[in-house]
């Protein structure tokens, strides 16, 4: 595609609606002229266009180099707003709605007409979410339009959750980066089918299968039979792909107790680092005195399920910036939140993990 100027700028998400109200109106109109603006969410940056308009959504495919079988998510700024874009609204979707929005919850649910078929990729469901973000909801609010928004990077890439790692993806393919500093979730939202039979999660994300049992009761946990391994079959939500959310470096997961996990990490980091190739992991902060020695390239995540979750795609892609060769990931707990984190490790690696005894 054509390079274009892109120009970041800084928004402070404690005076967008007051002090930035010129900067987002300027936003604003360029989303209601068809153009582009990337966007901060509590989740990840979105790249958004006018969800009403097939054109200017058809810039977020060539801009993320991404597959017109892959969805779309529509994000609203008021709950007012859902019913227009949907043929029906189930109960089971108010009582979520009024739980978890604004949040990191994405619910299909039937299109109305209103809804191009490029965003669907021509199924006849559509995602919805509210994202609860100050920037997101101010931005959308003002451009008085549904605001289609995947991730904003490059297709099948680590997910971004800074201003910089949107740069580093899409210099010269977006005109307007909105800068309002790094993301507070780190993965993005859970994208929950309430056209199925049973309530199921598609993508674990932000919001998580406690959560969501604690409201419906029914809601059942995402199938492996789920991840899509063509990109030309159209998928039923945002983020099937075997491998997505990945570097550009291989990278292995390994799962088992943590002791295990540590001996088989540094054998697997001294092998490596025999044969020549500059290792890098990505551990937990209860691991960092076994790898103390290792002369491997340590990102540390955290301890808790929320910490984890908030650095994980910046570990990857701070690895990935450091010249690494290879990326060794230990696995965690896959509770609440620990699912979502599960869910990135396991397609950041493509599915390459090595279980241990």
């Amino acid at each position: 595609m054509q390079k274009i100027e892109t120009r970041l700028i800084k928004i402070d998400a404690q005076t967008v609606e007051t002090r930035d109200k010129d900067q987002i109106e300027q936003a604003a109109e360029m989303l209601r002229h068809g153009e582009l603006v990337v966007f901060p969410t509590e989740t990840v940056y979105g790249l958004g266009a006018n969800a009403l308009d097939p054109q200017a959504a058809e810039q977020i495919f060539r801009a993320k180099a991404r597959p017109f079988s892959d969805p779309l998510i529509v994000h609203i700024a008021d709950i007012s707003a859902l019913e227009a874009l949907v043929t029906s609204v189930p109960e089971n979707a108010w009582r979520l709605a009024q739980a978890f929005w604004p949040g990191p919850l994405t619910m299909i649910l039937p299109a109305s007409a209103k809804i191009p078929g490029l965003i669907t990729s021509g199924l006849p469901n559509v995602a919805i979410r509210m994202p609860n973000h100050p920037i997101a909801r101010t931005l959308i609010r003002a451009a008085g339009i549904p605001v289609a928004a995947p991730s904003a990077n490059r297709f099948m890439h680590v997910s971004p959750t800074t201003a910089q790692h949107v740069y580093d993806d899409l210099n010269g393919r977006v005109p307007l980066i909105l800068d309002g500093g790094p993301c507070t979730v780190g993965v993005e939202s859970t994208v929950l089918n309430l056209c199925s039979e049973v309530p199921t999660i598609l993508r674990p994300g932000g919001i998580s299968l406690e959560a969501l049992r604690a409201i419906i009761p029914q809601v059942q946990p995402p199938s492996p039979r789920s991840i899509n391994t063509e990109q030309e079959i159209a998928q039923a939500a945002p983020g099937q792909m075997l491998i997505h959310y990945a570097p550009q470096v291989p990278a292995y997961l390994f799962d088992g107790s943590p002791e295990a996990m540590r001996i088989a990490m540094l054998e697997e980091i001294q092998q490596r680092q025999q044969e020549g190739e500059l290792v890098g992991i990505l551990i937990a902060d209860d691991d960092l005195v076994a790898f103390q020695d290792s002369n491997a390239i340590v990102y540390s995540l955290g301890n808790t399920p929320e910490q984890i979750a908030t650095r994980l795609f910046a570990g990857l892609r701070t690895l990935e910036a450091a010249g690494v060769q290879t990326i060794l990931c230990r696995s965690f707990d896959a509770q609440g939140l620990g699912l979502a984190v599960h869910d990135r490790l396991l397609k950041a690696t493509g599915g390459k993990i090595k279980k241990l005894d």
